[in-house]
């Protein structure tokens, strides 16, 4: 890589290693609550499960997840809540959590989290004598509370049971009224949840829950989304990235662009993307290597020289003995040469015979080679050049008549009708490449005068040429990517191809079958053809030419067109489309243990967040947090303009100027300035709009209980125990903070805000 813009220039972010929990647990003895009936308060959240006794200013905290795990030692069961399931690598896989995405289900989960939460409360009696007020989901399903109720009076015997919505107690704890006065406070929460995100209206501090929307996008999808986008980016990252690391890398790096089209726009120059990367490094494992001294060294390489001396001293040995052998051959053959008329015909032949040589003229062939070969030995140990043999060579035995040879001249004849056809060729060869040569100097010649006459006309016709073969080569290019994925047409033609010669029609099947059918595969030229389209690494020679001729059309143009530069050059524009693609996705070199587990995020930082206003990109059916809001505010205006109970204008213009976010997701960075925008455009020009975010967005909702539980109104919302075996499980109490309200009914019932009804 470019050491300019080497990943190593930019600040690196280790993962952490153990994950601690982010309060320490409160030290309040039981002791002080025991008969006092003192409300425990339990947000019971997909993530963090949060309890305590209401009069505490910090709850017990810690992941909502359980973990039957037998140890292997003692081989005893053990129950892991929450953090202990990371003290024991075997007991991660067996976790459970109460949730599954947004609705409760697993209630068995659920038992066993209450059970260590009262321990940890130090309950030490057999039921459980305090009320209780506890989360649940907006719009929770009647089947999920039902058994929560029947689990919290059945099991526990809790005296009474009040499920509130968290997102409207955060709002709670931040608009905290006087003492002397009751909750009036208008507004527009918006609770960021594990599994979902919902927009609540408050009027005049009743959740107007009948116009409440849910979208299903929270931080869970938020993180898998992230982990699909890595594993995408990177399918042979060497370590595993877990769910827990894609969440820590959410909450530590994405963030929400003000304008999500733009800032791609920005990421397209690769020297943007790469000053907006963030890099994670992984944990890995260097490589043992045995470091050795610099004698140790000087002696290793010293050892070499002396190898590779004696190598090129047995190289040269063999050299000079294959020299001698082939001066010995040569005079041995010279001699046999001399001895034909000294000694008869028939002993003469009996010595070629002898030597493997068939007649005469392989002898003179053999002698000719043999001199050829040590003229060219010397030579180069001289250091002359061999310019190979200038005469021209002679075929005296074409032109006799066959009758007139005996079979060792007919033999001569057709060897040298061979060489005469193979001269001729090359002759010819030589006309042809004089032909083409001329041929293209009258071509340059009379491209020449075209860009006299009209030098705009002929760059035009020359760059539609070059932007076609620029096309051509794409599309060769992208269809070799497609043969890669075999549901792809391209790798599905392949394979007819490939199936219509295993089944060619020009063998009968009866003769397939006995195996005596005639293979008449490469009769016709057209057969060869579809190697090309079933061998997919195999070079394309239309390819090597469509790029020599990209090449010599970019250099005319360089030469004579001024308006075109490198930067329009074929090369220039690929180079330039692999920058991007190199700030994108660097690459490490071969070796590069610490490089090869590094995770870059760039273009995720911003399009994970985008997902909460446009859900679709993530392949969620379903309307984003803008539309949800625009879409909220007609249907409030219509509905509740009817109502003369209330001051309209004044508290629509509350509720809809001041948003209050809450939960952990609200403190994505650009957030904030994301929503001003939306809310701008549906507002009229200049009015004023008060973006609020929670004091705590991980605990206000706790604390807003633990405050809402240490008032009188507490202890008249609760279900109690002669009311859940009267009504059942399914029945709460309307109250303001509760999943079953209407904020304008209560109002013009002029304080029976808490007739019981039926969710």
């Amino acid at each position: 890589m470019d050491p300019e813009t080497a990943p190593e220039a930019q600040n690196i972010f280790r993962l952490p290693t153990t994950y601690q929990p982010s309060l320490p647990p409160p030290t309040e003895p039981y002791d002080d609550h025991r008969d006092v009936h003192t409300p425990i308060v339990i947000d019971n959240g997909s993530t963090n499960l949060r309890w305590g006794f209401g009069t505490s200013n910090t709850p017990y905290t810690g992941p909502n997840a359980i973990a039957k795990y037998k140890e292997r030692k003692t081989n005893k069961p053990l129950l892991l809540f929450g953090e202990g399931i990371d003290s024991e690598s075997g007991a991660r896989g067996q976790a459970r959590t109460p949730w599954e995405g947004d609705v409760l289900l697993n209630f068995d989960a659920l038992e066993n989290a209450l059970d260590y939460a009262f321990i940890q409360l130090g309950i030490d009696t057999p039921t459980v004598d305090h009320p209780v007020l506890m989360t649940e989901r907006l719009c929770s399903p009647l089947h999920s509370r039902a058994l929560t109720s029947e689990l919290m009076f059945e099991l526990y015997s809790v005296p009474s049971l009040t499920y509130c919505v968290d997102g409207i107690m955060s709002f709670y704890q931040n608009k905290l009224p006087p003492p002397s006065q009751s909750f009036s406070a208008n507004g527009l929460v918006l609770s960021f949840n594990t599994a979902s995100t919902s927009v609540i209206p408050i009027l005049r501090g009743k959740g107007l829950l009948s116009h409440a929307k849910r979208i299903p996008w929270g931080a869970s999808q938020s993180s898998e989304y992230l982990l699909k986008l890595i594993q995408l980016k990177y399918p042979n990252f060497p370590t595993r990235v877990t769910t827990t690391q894609t969440n820590w890398m959410l909450h530590n790096f994405c963030e929400v662009a003000t304008d999500f089209s733009g800032r791609l726009r920005q990421l397209r120059d690769a020297s943007n993307m790469r000053a907006s990367e963030v890099v994670v490094q992984f944990p890995f494992t260097v490589p043992v290597t045995e470091e050795k001294t610099e004698e140790e060294l000087a002696r290793i390489a010293e050892k070499r020289r002396e190898q590779g001396k004696k190598l090129q001293e047995m190289a040269a040995k063999t050299r000079m003995e294959k020299l001698l052998q082939k001066e010995n051959d040569l005079q041995y053959l010279t001699n046999l040469k001399e001895t034909k008329a000294t000694e008869n015909k028939k002993e003469w032949m009996s010595k070629l015979q002898a030597e493997n040589l068939d007649n005469e003229a392989a002898l003179d062939e053999t002698i000719k080679k043999l001199e050829n070969d040590l003229k060219k030995v010397r030579k180069k140990d001289a250091g002359e050049a061999d310019d190979g043999p200038q005469e021209e060579p002679s075929f005296p035995l074409i032109d006799v008549p066959d009758a007139d040879l005996d079979e060792e001249g007919l033999k001569e004849k057709k060897k040298q009708k061979l060489l005469k056809a193979g001269f001729e060729a090359r002759a010819r060869a030589r006309k042809e490449k004089e032909r083409e040569k001329e041929e293209r100097e009258r071509e340059e010649k009379k491209e020449e005068e075209e860009r006299d006459v009209d030098l705009g006309g002929w760059a035009r016709k020359l760059r539609q040429e070059q932007e076609a073969l620029m096309a051509k080569i794409k599309d060769r290019s992208r269809r070799k990517a497609a043969l890669t994925d075999r549901k792809s047409a391209a790798a599905q033609a392949r394979m007819k191809n490939i199936a219509s010669l295993a089944a060619d029609d020009r063998v009968p099947k009866a003769k397939k079958r006995k195996g005596g059918g005639e293979d008449m595969f490469g009769a016709d030229d057209a057969d060869w053809a579809i190697y090309r389209k079933i061998n997919t690494a195999a070079p394309s020679s239309d390819e090597e030419d469509d790029l020599s001729q990209l090449q010599l059309i970019e250099q005319k143009l360089l030469t004579h067109d001024p308006t075109f530069t490198n930067r329009h050059t074929h090369a220039s524009i690929a180079t330039q489309r692999s920058a991007l693609m190199s700030a994108f996705r660097p690459s490490y070199e071969e070796g590069n243990v610490e490089g090869g587990t590094r995770i870059h995020l760039n273009t995720e930082r911003w399009r994970v967040c985008e997902a909460y206003f446009s859900p679709g990109m993530a392949g969620v059916d379903s309307a984003g947090l803008a539309e949800v809001i625009h879409n909220l505010i007609p249907s409030f205006i219509e509905s509740r303009s009817r109502s003369q109970a209330l001051d309209y204008p004044t508290d629509r213009a509350e509720l809809i100027q001041n948003i209050f976010l809450t939960g952990s997701a609200c403190q994505f960075p650009g957030l904030k300035e994301r929503l001003h925008d939306v809310l701008q455009s549906l507002l009229p020009p200049g009015s004023p709009i008060n973006i609020m975010r929670a004091a705590d967005p991980a605990l206000d909702a706790w604390k807003g209980m633990a405050a809402f539980s240490r008032t009188e109104e507490f202890a008249r919302i609760g279900v109690t125990k002669q009311e859940y075996d009267e009504y059942g499980g399914e029945r709460i109490k309307r109250w303001w903070g509760g999943n079953w309200n209407s904020a304008i009914e209560s109002l013009e019932e002029n304080g029976e805000d808490h007739k019981m009804q039926v969710d």
